[in-house]
């Protein structure tokens, strides 16, 4: 046996150990790379990343690289769960620590912050996202011309609000959004850039859309976990006996689908017009176009005892009027909604988020929420 297969050997069995079947950055199944300076595996797309830190990780393939027997004997002392002890030894609750199905940007500034500038080995009196407070310039789109012009943001804990200026010296914020409002969520490839994050708040019981980005991937990826720092000092406030575990899910949240479907009116004998539809938890909102600033409609999903459901199929007598054949029923209890998807797939799993949202029981924020659309409507 060569010394490589040996080696390669003994790094099979080592990633049989817990810990070390999955990727030490995203969570992906079966890494299939080493990071033989930190002792850490990693996945394919986590090793690109690596190899931008060459000075701290140098990565190499479990099957296809050599191996030294000091470096496979390294990762045997090591392995991600010792290492995670080390580098993610004071994450922050609010941080928010991207998975394979993240973006790029989400997933380099985690590892860089692990490894490069190693903020969470041990605990600090305060990181750059508990300032506080957080003032910089970020571009932002304009609603009426898609432009994206430098805008002045700001950030206050004490206050409780995200506020832009259209100049930098403006006295008086163009807005004031509340945090506990917002969301936000990267979108690089809706918004055209790697570093593109999406924020939604409400305006006047309406979802309000906002598309910013920075050319620093650090800058965009602390002012997302600035906004988490603060969201989670609010709720705290607001629900002093509630629990990380409990306030987290309300931080910022990935939409849970977005894509195009076509839709028909109230009187469901209009033609089906083709919409962009983002599912944000129990708010269904459709758009003419993806950068929209305004949802032309919002659907609330409720509980299904109170008498919400969704189906596949369009009722009888409804024709689609062209090429999407793949309709969607959505019943609430003040009116019925009808959709077409472009192919089966689609529609199945439209009709599993949407169920998925209908069974989940409601908290009283959200039957709140559903009684202020209600009565906009």
């Amino acid at each position: 046996m060569s010394t490589n297969e040996r080696a390669t050997r003994a790094l099979k069995e080592i990633l049989q150990r817990p810990g070390n079947n999955v990727c030490a950055d995203c969570g992906a199944l079966d890494p299939s790379w080493g990071s033989s300076s930190l002792g850490v595996f990693i996945c394919l797309a986590c090793s690109g990343i690596h190899r931008n830190i060459s000075e701290i990780s140098k990565v190499k393939s479990l099957g296809l690289s050599h191996w030294e027997d000091h470096e496979v004997k390294f990762m045997a002392e090591n392995g991600n769960d010792l290492m995670k002890k080390k580098y993610e030894a004071a994450v922050p609750v609010y941080y928010y620590k991207p998975t394979h199905k993240d973006c790029q940007v989400l997933r380099e500034q985690w590892i860089r912050a692990k490894y490069e500038r190693k903020e969470f080995s041990e605990p600090v009196e305060s990181l750059t996202y508990e300032s506080g407070t957080r003032e910089g310039m970020l571009m932002k789109r304009g609603r009426d011309n898609g432009q994206f012009l430098s805008r002045r943001f700001v950030l206050s804990e004490r206050e409780g609000t995200l506020k832009y200026y259209t100049k930098y010296d403006a006295k008086e914020p163009k807005a004031v959004i509340k945090v506990d409002t917002i969301n936000a969520t990267f979108q690089p490839e809706k918004i055209g850039n790697p570093c593109g994050l999406q924020i939604t708040y409400l305006k006047d019981y309406s979802t309000r859309n906002m598309f910013v980005y920075h050319e620093s991937g650090k800058e965009i990826v602390d002012w997302f976990n600035s906004i988490r720092a603060v969201q989670l000092h609010y709720l705290k406030v607001a629900f002093p006996v509630a629990t990380d575990v409990e306030l987290i899910p309300k931080l910022t949240r990935n939409f849970l689908k977005e894509g195009y479907m076509e839709k028909t009116g109230p009187r469901q004998t209009e033609g089906f017009k083709k919409r962009w539809f983002t599912l944000d938890h129990r708010r269904l909102m459709y758009f003419k176009d993806p950068l929209d600033a305004f949802a032309k409609g919002e659907i609330f999903f409720g509980n299904r005892d109170n008498g919400y459901s969704a189906s596949a199929g369009l009722p009888a007598g409804v024709h689609c009027n062209g090429a999407w054949q793949y309709g969607i029923t959505i019943n609430t209890p003040d009116r019925c909604f009808l959709f077409t998807c472009e192919t089966e797939s689609d529609q199945q799993d439209w009709v599993k988020h949407f169920n998925n949202v209908i069974d989940a029981q409601m908290t009283p924020q959200e039957h709140t929420m559903e009684a202020l659309l209600k009565h906009r409507h």
